[in-house]
């Protein structure tokens, strides 16, 4: 789950860490009100959705050479001005894809002097299984650039869960980043303070680009970027209440009331497959063949016959969905749940797109009995392979 960068730095002030005043608004009206409560003269308007990239992003309905979606402003009467142009505007940006988001609430922040931007992230490493600290002196950059070109300016500091944040990583961490004087004083109390929030909301990631030394030689958390693990939802009902669901593909909404593990995608061959795995082995075949998967979607190892249905009714539910691949390895999962299921699915929602169904494995022989004998216009595959072929080819006609 992700959250806006207004509430990542609400979160991250109440640890203590330093953060600019700022106020969220929902509306150009309150624009002015927000402004003045604020220290200025210098103002930042910033669009809050969940994308990367808002400063470079461009707005759809304005002009090319129109200001993106972060933009500093030296009045009130500016900060106003750009809240009108900006919310209900839809900012495209390099995360957000072609089709952009709609920014429906901004946040007006204060000012601040910088000398120098730096990159600061915590996320869990698969490797060593630890928290890490990924920093570099690169701050304000997509850190994959700086990955890709001068990959030695990133620096990467494993934690002991045992010990937390020593002085020595914090030593580590800081001479990574250069940081001398009051801004070094200030690390000593930053870093701690982020591993905590990290560890006790159970994040999946934290990302702070730009942490910033200011003129005053202090440090400042500029921008914040926060993620959650789903699966540790149930122990932060605080967290689960800044969820916006306006920044979320109604479909996948719809496939967490049912629990499924379920990403909308741009292709056009809806899939449903039991396991991960094989859901990943699925998608990569139908890109084998020339086509493109329009979605992720693993029904689990022990779905109920609803479940099937629920996840049937979700897939025909995308527009850009012109053929449906049915792939699944009976281990827990039975083959007759499945076609009950799509059966089901299929008589309540219709079937307008070709539809190609792969069973193998526990109860194979009932499922497929019950596919043959429902009188649906479906295609039947022996293997992997064969399905992949078989829908991509009817796809294309």
């Amino acid at each position: 789950m992700n959250i806006h960068e207004h509430q990542a730095k609400a979160l991250l002030k109440d640890y203590g860490a330093p953060v600019a005043a700022g106020v969220a608004i929902f509306s150009a009206d309150e624009a002015e009100a927000a402004a003045r409560s604020l220290p200025g003269p210098l103002y930042v308007v910033k669009s809050q959705i969940h994308a990367g990239g808002r400063g470079k992003g461009k707005f759809k309905e304005l002009s090319p050479d129109a200001k993106g979606g972060v933009r500093l402003a030296k009045s009130v009467e500016d900060v106003v001005a750009n809240a009108r142009e900006m919310l209900g505007n839809t900012l495209v940006t390099k995360q957000t894809g072609p089709a952009g988001k709609q920014v429906n609430r901004l946040y007006i922040e204060d000012g601040a002097d910088i000398a120098r931007e730096l990159y600061c992230s915590l996320l869990v490493d698969r490797g060593t299984g630890r928290v890490s600290f990924v920093v570099s002196t690169e701050g304000g950059m997509d850190i994959e650039a700086v990955a890709a070109e001068t990959p030695d300016k990133i620096v990467t500091v494993d934690i002991d869960p045992d010990k937390g944040v020593t002085d020595a990583d914090v030593a580590e961490i800081s001479s990574a980043l250069k940081l001398e004087g009051d801004a070094a004083n200030d690390a000593k109390s930053l870093f701690p303070i982020l591993y905590k929030a990290f560890t006790e909301k159970d994040m999946s990631l934290l990302e702070v680009n730009p942490l910033i030394v200011m003129d005053d030689g202090h440090l400042r958390v500029l921008d914040a970027k926060v993620s959650f693990d789903n699966n540790a939802a149930f122990r932060h009902e605080d967290i689960a209440q800044l969820r916006d669901l306006t920044e979320e593909d109604a479909k996948e909404i719809e496939a967490s009331k049912h629990d499924l593990s379920y990403v909308a995608l741009d292709g056009n061959i809806g899939c449903m497959v039991n396991g991960a795995g094989l859901a990943m082995a699925t998608m990569d075949i139908i890109k084998l063949y020339g086509a493109e998967p329009a979605n992720f979607l693993d029904v689990g190892g022990g779905a109920s016959k609803e479940k099937v249905t629920a996840a049937f009714k979700i897939i025909t539910a995308d527009p850009n969905v012109e053929g449906i691949l049915v792939n699944i390895f009976g281990g827990i999962m039975r083959c007759d749940v499945i076609a009950e299921g799509v059966i089901a699915a299929v008589k309540e929602v219709g079937l307008k797109v070709p539809l190609v169904v792969r069973l193998e494995g526990t109860r194979v022989k009932e499922g497929k009995a019950i596919l043959d004998q429902s009188g649906l216009n479906v295609i039947s595959a022996d293997d992997l392979d064969d399905a992949a072929q078989k829908i991509v080819a009817a796809v294309k006609g």
